[in-house]
């Protein structure tokens, strides 16, 4: 009898759980090697690009460190702020300005800083595979965020932040899913599509 592929609930749930076992130690030292990874892959083409993060939550990879050092090189910085259900705005984040409760445990810039389109996602998820393809947290917001931006014309570099371990080996798409440009590990930094003329 044929056994059925994972579905996406079943991959998120395990790759999560994998994740949560990672002791705080363990997790900050593989931030910290994606920081520096990331940095070394895109700091010479990120000057006067917007680069959207995110405020890690749960045992999620802290990028905080891969954003301070893209600042350095010259990145303007953008965090997610969740509006409702559906929709999350990106508006630009000043490291000297204080963060208020962004939604679902996040935290954002507040209502008064300028909304921004990215030219970079940072972007977390639960699951990834070798061909980019990416299972959020089932809420579907950056899924909505990347076709709102996608129907004005602009095509933000999509790269997915994870531990290795978060990798599986093949990840049920849909259609409609959008699949990463790139992902960033504690290994390093792998381009699932041609490198990005910024990066290359």
């Amino acid at each position: 009898m044929p056994a059925f592929p994972d579905t996406k609930p079943e991959l998120r749930q395990r790759s999560l759980a994998r994740r949560d076992a990672l002791s705080e130690d363990a997790r900050r030292e593989k931030s910290l090697a994606i920081a520096t990874h990331g940095a070394d892959a895109l700091s010479h083409g990120i000057g006067g690009l917007t680069v959207a993060g995110y405020h890690a939550i749960r045992s999620e990879a802290d990028v905080g460190f891969l954003l301070g050092l893209l600042e350095q090189a010259g990145a303007q910085l953008a965090l997610p702020a969740v509006l409702d259900r559906e929709t999350i705005v990106f508006r630009s984040h000043l490291p000297h300005v204080p963060l208020v409760a962004g939604g679902f445990g996040t935290m954002a810039p507040g209502e008064g800083a300028a909304l921004v389109e990215p030219d970079v996602l940072l972007m977390p998820l639960s699951v990834f595979d070798e061909k980019g393809n990416r299972i959020g947290y089932g809420a579907g917001h950056y899924d909505r965020a990347i076709d709102r931006l996608h129907a004005i014309g602009r095509r933000p570099v999509l790269i997915g932040v994870a531990f290795d371990l978060q990798e599986v080996p093949s990840v049920p798409a849909e259609p409609h899913d959008v699949p990463l440009d790139g992902i960033v590990t504690e290994s390093g930094l792998r381009w699932f599509s041609a490198i990005p003329t910024s990066f290359a």
